[in-house]
This record gives C-alpha cells, sequence and structure tokens, in this order.
C-alpha cells in the first residue's frame, strides 16, 4: 500500500531514531582510561539500578510479537490471549523471590553458567547450543519477520529492507555498546512503546464509540461481542486447541512462562547486572506491575478491530483506506498494523515509534544475549579459554553479527504464518519443558543427579515431538493422541521430571548429589516493599480474573 504518512509522522519516528541511537551510542562509549572488559559488555557492570531493570525487562519481552502477534490473536480469539501477560506477572514474583536469590549469590554471567556449576560442562553445552537455535531461527527470525510485515503495511516499504534496516538499527548500538546500551536504551524504549500503545488504544476505542471516548468504546466493544472477554474458554470455542480452559491456568501456560521469566537469558540477563539482589527484586516487582497493564495495549485494540471490521457503518466512516488490507480471522496479524493507518498526523509517528521500539528493543535484547551465551559457554570454554577480555568482547559483537545476518536470511521465510504469537510459542514449548525440567529439579531437589539431567533434556525433545505430531493426522491410531499445544507442554514437563527423578534415584539410590544447591529460609527473605508489592499485584490479579471468567 502507499505511505500515508505525513512529514510530521516521519519528523517524530526520525526524532526516536536519533534518540535512540544517541543515548545508546553515548552509553556505549569507552570511558577515558577504561576499555570494556566482559563484566562491563555482557553484564553492564553490574550497576544497573531497579528502575532500569524494570523498564528492561518489559522492552526486552514486549516486541513485534506482542503488537502484532498477540492483538492478531485479540481480534481471533479475544481476551483470552491476556492470560499469557496476567499470569507472567505472577511468575516473576515467584522468579523475583526463589529463582533470583540462587543466580546473584552464584554471580552469573549466563544461564548455562548455572547449569554447569550444578551439574555438568556436558549439559550447559547442550542447552547452550539449544539456546543458540532457538534464538536465531525462531526469535529473532519471528521478530525481524513480524517488524518487517508492520513497516510493509503501514509505511509500504518492501519487507526486505524492512528486514535490513531493523536489523541495523539493533545492530548499530547493540553490538558496539553491549547489554548497558541495551538496558539503557530500553528505558526510553519503555516511554515510546506504552504511549505510543496508548494512542492506537485510544484511537480504536474512541472510533468503535463514535467519538464519544475510551469507557463509552470499551462498553460498545463488551456489548458487540461478549464472547471476546472470556478469560476461560470452553471445548466448543475454535481458540480451544491455543488457550484449552482452566490448562491455561494450571497446566501448560506455567511451562511457558516459567521458562520464558526465569531461564530465558536474554531476559534474566538485565537481574543479573543489578546492583544487589534487592535492587534486582524491586525491578522484577516494577515489571510485574507493568505486565498488568500490557493486555490494555496489545490485546484491546486487536477486539476492537474485530468490532470495527464486522460494522459497515464504521467502515464506512473511515474512507476507502478502510478496505485496504483489511485483517480477517485468516489474517488476523494484520489488525494491528491496519489499525495505524487510522491515526490522527503526528500521532501516527508516535506510534509507530512504539512499535519501532517494542521490535529494536528485542533484537537488540536478544543478540546481546545470543552473543553472550555463545562467547561465554562456547567460545570461551572450548575455542580459546585465555582469552582476554578485548578479545572476549570482539567475539561477542562479531557472534552477534552472524546471528543477525542468519536471522535476517530466516525472516521471509516465515511469510503466511497465521497468529504469529502462537507459532512462536508452540515452537519453544518443544524446547522449553525439559529445560524447566532440568532447572527446578535442580534447584530444589539435591537428589538430582548430572545423568538424569542429560538423559531428561535430550528425551524431553522426542516426548514434545509425539505429542506434537498428533494433530498432522496421525491420531486416529491408538499410540497418539490429539491435545491442546499448552496441555502438551504440561503432559512433557512432568513425563520428564518423572524420568529425572527416577533416573537419579536408580543412580544415587536415594543419597543427595554432591553438587546440591544447599537452601535455607533466609535465603529467600524478601523486603517489606516487594512483600507488599505482591500482594497488590495478586488482588489485582483475582479482580482481574473474577470479572472475565466467562
Amino acid at each position: 500500500m502507499t505511505s500515508s504518512f505525513s512529514s510530521w509522522d516521519y519528523l517524530v519516528f526520525a526524532l526516536y531514531a536519533v534518540l535512540i541511537l544517541g543515548v545508546g551510542l553515548w552509553v556505549s562509549r569507552d570511558k577515558k582510561g577504561h576499555q570494556k572488559n566482559a563484566e562491563d559488555y555482557f553484564l553492564a557492570s553490574k550497576s544497573l539500578p531497579w528502575w532500569a531493570i524494570g523498564a528492561s525487562l518489559i522492552a526486552a519481552n514486549i516486541s513485534a510479537e506482542q503488537f502484532i502477534g498477540m492483538s492478531g490473536s485479540g481480534f481471533a480469539v479475544g481476551l483470552a490471549i491476556a492470560s499469557y501477560e496476567w499470569m507472567a506477572a505472577l511468575t516473576l514474583l515467584i522468579v523475583g523471590k526463589y529463582f533470583l536469590p540462587i543466580f546473584i549469590e552464584k554471580g552469573l554471567y549466563t544461564i548455562p553458567e548455572f547449569v554447569e556449576k550444578r551439574f555438568s560442562t556436558t549439559l550447559k553445552t547442550i542447552l547452550a547450543l539449544f539456546w543458540i537455535a532457538l534464538y536465531v531461527f525462531v526469535n529473532l527470525a519471528s521478530v525481524l519477520y513480524l517488524g518487517s510485515l508492520a513497516m510493509e503495511t503501514i509505511m509500504g516499504i518492501p519487507m526486505i529492507y524492512s528486514i535490513i534496516g531493523l536489523a541495523l538499527f539493533a545492530a548499530a548500538y547493540s553490538l558496539y555498546g553491549g547489554l548497558s546500551a541495551v538496558a539503557w536504551t530500553d528505558v526510553i524504549q519503555v516511554v515510546f512503546l506504552i504511549l505510543g500503545g496508548l494512542v492506537t488504544t485510544y484511537l480504536a476505542l474512541n472510533t468503535v464509540s463514535g467519538g464519544e471516548g475510551v469507557m463509552a468504546g470499551m462498553q460498545t466493544v463488551f456489548e458487540n461481542v461478549p464472547e471476546k472477554f472470556a478469560m476461560i474458554l470452553d471445548k466448543s470455542n475454535p481458540e480451544y486447541k491455543n488457550l484449552p480452559g482452566l490448562g491455561v491456568l494450571v497446566g501448560g501456560l506455567w511451562v511457558a512462562n516459567l521458562y520464558y521469566w526465569g531461564f530465558n537469558q536474554y531476559i534474566i540477563q538485565r537481574t543479573l547486572a543489578a546492583k544487589s539482589l534487592r535492587e534486582s527484586q524491586k525491578g522484577i516487582l516494577l515489571a510485574a506491575c507493568l505486565k498488568l497493564i500490557i493486555p490494555l495495549i496489545v490485546v484491546i485494540p486487536g477486539i476492537a478491530a474485530y468490532v470495527m471490521v464486522n460494522d459497515p457503518e464504521i467502515l464506512a466512516g473511515l474512507g476507502d483506506a478502510a478496505v485496504t488490507n483489511l485483517p480477517s480471522l485468516e489474517q488476523a496479524d494484520k489488525a494491528y498494523p491496519w489499525l495505524l493507518q487510522f491515526l490522527p498526523v503526528g500521532l501516527k509517528g508516535l506510534a509507530f515509534a512504539a512499535l519501532a521500539a517494542a521490535i529494536v528493543s528485542s533484537l537488540a535484547s536478544m543478540l546481546n544475549s545470543t552473543s553472550t551465551i555463545f562467547t561465554m559457554d562456547i567460545y570461551r570454554q572450548y575455542i580459546n579459554k585465555d582469552a582476554s577480555d578485548k578479545k572476549t568482547v570482539n567475539v561477542g559483537r562479531l557472534s552477534a553479527a552472524v546471528a543477525l545476518i542468519i536471522a535476517s536470511i530466516m525472516a521471509p521465510l516465515l511469510g503466511g504464518i497465521d497468529q504469529a504469537f502462537q507459532f512462536i510459542q508452540e515452537y519453544t514449548g518443544i524446547v522449553s519443558p525439559g529445560i524447566l525440567a532440568v532447572f527446578l529439579l535442580g534447584l530444589f531437589w539435591k537428589k538430582t543427579t548430572n545423568k538424569a539431567a542429560i538423559t531428561g533434556a535430550l528425551v524431553s525433545i522426542p516426548i514434545a515431538m509425539y505429542f506434537k505430531v498428533a494433530p498432522k493426522g496421525w491420531s486416529s491410531s491408538s499410540l497418539f493422541v490429539d491435545v491442546p499445544f499448552l496441555d502438551q507442554m504440561g503432559y512433557t514437563l512432568l513425563l520428564t521430571m518423572l524420568i529425572i527423578v527416577l533416573a537419579s534415584l536408580s543412580q544415587n539410590k536415594g543419597q543427595d548429589d554432591a553438587k546440591g544447591i544447599p537452601l535455607s529460609k533466609s535465603l529467600f527473605k524478601t523486603s517489606p516493599t516487594f512483600n507488599i508489592g505482591s500482594f497488590a499485584v495478586l488482588l489485582v490479579l483475582a479482580v482481574l480474573y473474577a470479572m472475565f471468567w466467562k
């Protein structure tokens, strides 16, 4: 389509780009007399304050897969997809109280490094390779694809040029500056992300209500499509396969969230870079609070777009542009880019800056973490154990560049996927249950052995694939079952944990493993601020689910 951007929109977007690049490069500079060492580059000199950690966690997490993919799922499914965000708030509190104290006490650079200290170098390498492949071929590629899809839809820029532009923008400051540049620019990115997102939500709801405001818009949307506000889907709903009712709250979504927020390098790396454990926990609490409002800016616009598309009167009032790139249930991911074209002059540039902020901050985070794992867990382990700080940092930059090039080649191949957010969750879900089983038992069960953990990690893949192939046409055989993918993840986790437990008991005859982690109540003691804030988050979650249960 032809770009409907005005010169003011381009100016707003250009100012955003200059601000991000300027701050990123300023933070990246080598301070006088001090060249970046590994801790500076990969852990921001362990100097991040709580508010930077909280903002950076959200900026790293919210990307095109949320703005484009989750809005698309809001269009197709409704508010039920918000469980990913609201349950994440609860998961963050668990990570802050029970996981972070152990990780920070051990002074980690990477999550695979914890695996080496608790289990072995062999298992660390297996998981490091898992993560590198997942980041490059699924996460980085999908964010580039969705981001370029948005730019093509909104600005008319061909996809290949959009991919190259986004990749270069993220690389411009993150490759040179490392985590410090990523984290500090994320603070700015979050402001754009939330403000721009709220502008789009306001426009969508105001349009639906005929110009009568946000609250009237919410009322109109709820009255027109009450079925889109059911948080717990029943089996008659065609989207049950993606969000299987109560199984979301008590099953596989816990696997997805605990793995993502607790053991995902590009997320947890920010918390490892904190000034202290207390500072890190306050950052986690801030992120949990922000998570509560994310559905307002990524899910509600998708539901509003569904109402607009299905109301001929609203479409007629929007003019000829309304029928261009019209979203549908088959092409739900067009919903958010379609909405942006109706924003007023100037605000369109702000909303697009928000989308770009989400994309670029996630790309930068994933690149930094991919290079951290490769450099610290592969390069320094097997290629050059005595690498200097300068050499280590340079290898980190080079490996990030290579990962970005591969992901840019892969991105166009993802064209045609529907509900990209679900695609990412589904394919990450093949690997995540086995990794989560290894970590949970490694952290909290002293009898877990290295051999049992390796066995569990490797066996979890065929277990996950057993469940995954069933929907492809083999479920008619009594050997296979057809269950929603979140349930698949839950079953894979439980079976993997059972295998690890049995193998550990068989190997050590019920004795504690020599590398088992000693735990104490004092280790998990949290501040009054964290406790009160956590209670407030839980209270809000209870109210939200009570309001939108069915």
